[in-house]
């Protein structure tokens, strides 16, 4: 009979690149739902589910959803229903993250432009410092 594999909080933590305090955040965000085993439930085992979980978390993290956003997308692909409205919500929100990042490209692009002309500006004046300036100061002619 196979079993299903299980991870601690440290084993998710290396395989993720994540501190130990990150994953219990990701966890009281309603993210991940490890068992709690061993005395108080101090020790936490985390599932495959978890660990998918948490992968789509961090991808949604890298796409510069909000993880209030990412665990209603989430939460959506653990119900039975329909895929439709799970994938037109994930649309809509990729959607309006595509154009926030379009806006702050323009603005990016804006700033370039700006530092553009300043360069020209002050290569310009720089070569015509270059072309106008007092002729350096002739040296005295020492005696031998």
């Amino acid at each position: 009979m196979p079993t299903t594999p299980t991870y601690t909080i440290s084993d998710l933590a290396k395989e993720f690149d994540l501190t130990t305090r990150a994953m219990r955040f990701y966890e009281d965000m309603g993210l991940l739902q490890p068992q709690r085993t061993g005395p108080g439930g101090r020790n936490r085992t985390y599932s495959a589910r978890d660990r998918t979980r948490l992968k789509l978390t961090l991808r949604a993290k890298r796409l510069g959803l909000s993880l209030s956003e990412a665990k209603e997308i989430i939460d959506m692909y653990d119900s039975p229903r329909d895929t439709g409205p799970q994938l037109r919500k994930f649309l809509d929100v990729l959607a309006q993250h595509r154009r926030q990042l379009e806006d702050q490209m323009a603005d990016l692009q804006a700033n370039l432009d700006e530092v553009r002309a300043h360069e020209r500006e002050a290569r310009a004046l720089l070569a015509k410092s270059k072309g106008a300036a007092a002729p350096a100061p002739r040296r005295k002619a020492v005696a031998s």
